[in-house]
């Protein structure tokens, strides 16, 4: 062992193994640690214009100099030499018979050198040794902090090609309206009459798929033969001049809109005018209803009373429900006006 380094035998073979690969040291797996020494010491005299400067190697060079008065290349011994030979052909018949073992002869095992060289972890701890991991916790949050970035940056520029911002927008502006809230109101209405004068009917049967595991869902439609007859007629149209027909044309005449001015005669305000008020649609239609579906006034039998029932009953809530309905649209017709002023 007198022939390496004096540095490199007071290191312990698995040290020598790091600074080999740590080095570049190639097919060195195998080697003794006597063997190893050897190697490196030569490897490192042959390249000692790259690493002589390390400091990781610096107590190398220092020794080796104290040792020849130089970090240049010497002359090694006559036995160290063979050694080193004797070594080179080992690594070299060893990776032959991994890279080609066709090369082996059947009866012939693999050697032990071979069998280091293909378990050695020593690329998998290079590249774990290569992977780049945060030093601190700040680092950590600082990472997780930009991951959330990205993702919600990709979020927002998603959301934004698919168009839901400009609907959502373009949807709530259709809505902001006291027409709007009269729609709807209306379309609730109707939702709870529609069964009532126009019922749903039996009409076929999806039958049950094993493989999804469902059962017979049968299907109903409404019965639009009903259309043809007066069940139908008589209760629809008079839910429709109570609710709809009547308050707007008393909306339309009586529309308070066209004439505020902002206390300016001879001058009209088209800002705030509207084709029918909305506020006294609302109280038309509160009084109506009160009078036919809360009072039952027939006016001389012009109304049937059976259809007065059968709407009473059907709507949400009876007469009381439309004035409720009432009562939302004329608070937002005389909020939406004060806006407006």
């Amino acid at each position: 062992m007198s022939g390496a380094n004096s540095w490199l035998q007071r290191q312990r073979k698995t040290d020598l193994a790091e600074l080999a690969q740590y080095t570049g040291l190639r097919n060195y797996e195998s080697l003794k640690k006597t063997e190893l020494e050897l190697a490196l010491d030569e490897y490192l005299s042959e390249n000692s214009s790259t690493f002589s400067s390390d400091p990781k190697l610096a107590n190398y060079y220092s020794s080796r100099a104290r040792t020849v008065g130089s970090p240049v290349k010497r002359d090694a011994p006559e036995g160290a030499v063979e050694r080193l030979k004797v070594a080179r052909r080992r690594v070299t018949k060893a990776a032959e018979e991994i890279l080609d073992p066709e090369s082996r002869s059947d009866d012939e095992e693999p050697t032990s050198t071979a069998n280091a060289l293909a378990r050695t972890p020593g690329r998998a701890l290079s590249l774990a040794g290569r992977i780049s991991l945060p030093a601190t916790p700040a680092d950590v949050a600082e990472a997780v902090d930009r991951s959330t970035v990205a993702v919600k940056t990709h979020v927002v520029s998603l959301i934004k090609e698919s168009g839901i911002t400009e609907a959502t927008q373009a949807t709530r502006e259709s809505l902001s309206t006291v027409t709007s809230v009269l729609f709807a109101i209306s379309a609730f209405e109707l939702y709870f009459l529609r069964p009532e004068i126009l019922p749903d009917r039996y009409a076929f049967t999806v039958p049950a798929i094993t493989f999804l595991g469902t059962r017979d869902f049968p299907v109903f439609v409404p019965d639009m033969f009903l259309l043809l007859t007066s069940s139908f007629w008589s209760p629809a149209l008079l839910w429709a001049f109570t609710s709809a027909i009547l308050p707007s044309i008393a909306g339309y005449f009586f529309n308070l809109t066209i004439n505020a001015n902002h206390g300016r005669p001879g001058r009209r305000s088209h800002a705030l005018e509207s084709v029918v008020d909305p506020l006294t649609f609302s109280i038309a239609k509160a009084l109506i209803s009160y009078v036919v579906y809360g009072q039952g006034i027939t006016f001389g039998g012009w109304i049937d009373e059976t259809s007065i029932a059968r709407i009473s009953t059907a709507i949400y809530g009876g007469y009381k429900g439309i004035l409720t309905g009432t009562a939302i649209t004329g608070v937002l017709s005389i909020y939406d006006a004060v806006l407006k002023k």
